[in-house]
Parts: C-alpha cells; sequence; structure tokens
C-alpha cells in the first residue's frame, strides 16, 4: 500500500500559479504511475494529469492542457502538479494517486489516493 501526502493548496487569484506536491511512501516510487484529481463542490472527481514511472511520459485534460504540468522526482518519492494560468473554475480539491502499474494507467488503475488539498482560485 502507498501512503500519499498532499501539499501547496490554498488561495490564489486568477491568473496567478500554484505547485502542488504529493510525497508518497510505502513501495518502492518509481515503481508505479502517478495522476493527480480535482473534485469541485457538487462534481464529480475528474481527471486531471498523470505520468509514468520514469516522467518521460504525461497526459493531461483538456481543460488544463498547456497550462498544468505534471513531473516527478523518483529520487524525493514526490510528483508535483505545476499549476499556472489559473481560473476560477479550477478551484477544487485536488488529489494525487497512485497507479497499480508503471505506465500510462485507466482510472480503475490508481488504488492509493491522498486525502487532497484545497485550491481556491479568486476572480
Amino acid at each position: 500500500q502507498v501512503q500519499l501526502v498532499e501539499s501547496g493548496g490554498g488561495l490564489v487569484q486568477a491568473g496567478g500559479s500554484l505547485r502542488l506536491s504529493c510525497a508518497a511512501s510505502g513501495r518502492t516510487f518509481s515503481n508505479y504511475a502517478m495522476g493527480w484529481f480535482r473534485q469541485a463542490p457538487g462534481k464529480e472527481r475528474e481527471f486531471v494529469a498523470q505520468i509514468n514511472w520514469s516522467g518521460g511520459i504525461t497526459s493531461y485534460a483538456d481543460s488544463v492542457k498547456g497550462r498544468f504540468t505534471i513531473s516527478r522526482d523518483n529520487a524525493a518519492n514526490t510528483v508535483y502538479l505545476q499549476k499556472n494560468s489559473l481560473k476560477p473554475e479550477d478551484t477544487a480539491v485536488y488529489y494525487c494517486a497512485a497507479s497499480s502499474i508503471r505506465y500510462m494507467s485507466r482510472i480503475d488503475d490508481f488504488r492509493s489516493w491522498g486525502q487532497g488539498t484545497q485550491v481556491t482560485v479568486s476572480s
């Protein structure tokens, strides 16, 4: 089992930037892909971005493509989400998740979840 702890959320004005971090423990970090998801009030959890075990392959939701960047540091057991040009519609609780496999994953492959960190973007 993987333990995940997110940090870096907060309140930011539209157009601003934030970097979220997610520290992992419990399994060899480079053995699995990682993802970021978000859930806005009254909405279902949605995929934001994912990265494969090596960091060489990434994918993004269309709504964040070109604004968000996912990266990972396997030596530090940490995955990051750099968020630029933030919009009020980016307001949500952001969760990191660990996949059960090393490669680009389906949603169902993400088995371990963090507790979430709130991001609020004011207009």
